[in-house]
């Protein structure tokens, strides 16, 4: 199944805003609650069987041109299928305001430790997951560092060792 195939069999069985398809990569953008359905969709559906959640990441698009009327962040899982051997993207769209999605831990256990790094670096939260904590910084890291306005120059208390 090439990458048109794979976005015309989750296009038919869910709500999707968009599709493309450029230079190899099927790339689905749905709503946020769509999502979970979506998901669960690409994991369970034989056709689609996408069973290895290779990557969950988030993009910041505050400066980015064309984008400055749309939600700021967009959340990206890249699925892969190890028996068909075929890869999606999808993407869900949220608000600086309300930056909260579904967590996929249900569905793919290493989404654990991908979460909590978008809620690190981007602030974006996770509804459901299990122990959303920072994973690279410390708690008491003040902000989201990979988030477009964050200043770059901005110092951070030391926290050493307790004594």
């Amino acid at each position: 199944m090439d990458g048109a195939a794979v976005l015309d069999a989750i296009r038919q069985r869910a709500d999707v805003v968009e599709t493309h398809a450029h230079r190899g990569d099927a790339t689905v953008v749905v709503t946020r609650d769509a999502l979970p359905r979506v998901l669960a969709l690409c994991r369970d559906a034989p056709a689609l069987a996408f069973d290895m959640l290779m990557d969950l990441t988030a993009v910041d698009y505050l400066k980015y041109p064309g984008r400055e009327d749309g939600p700021r962040f967009e959340v990206v899982y890249h699925l892969y299928s190890l028996v068909h051997n075929h890869r999606v993207r999808i993407k869900t769209r949220v608000d600086e305001d309300d930056a909260v999605v579904p967590s996929a831990v249900g569905l793919w256990p290493s989404a654990n430790w991908f979460e909590r790094e978008v809620w690190d670096m981007f602030g974006v939260r996770f509804s459901g997951h299990p122990n959303l904590m920072r994973l690279l910084l410390y708690e008491e890291f003040v902000g989201h560092p990979l988030r477009k306005d964050y200043p770059i120059d901005r110092r951070q208390p030391l926290i050493g060792p307790a004594q």
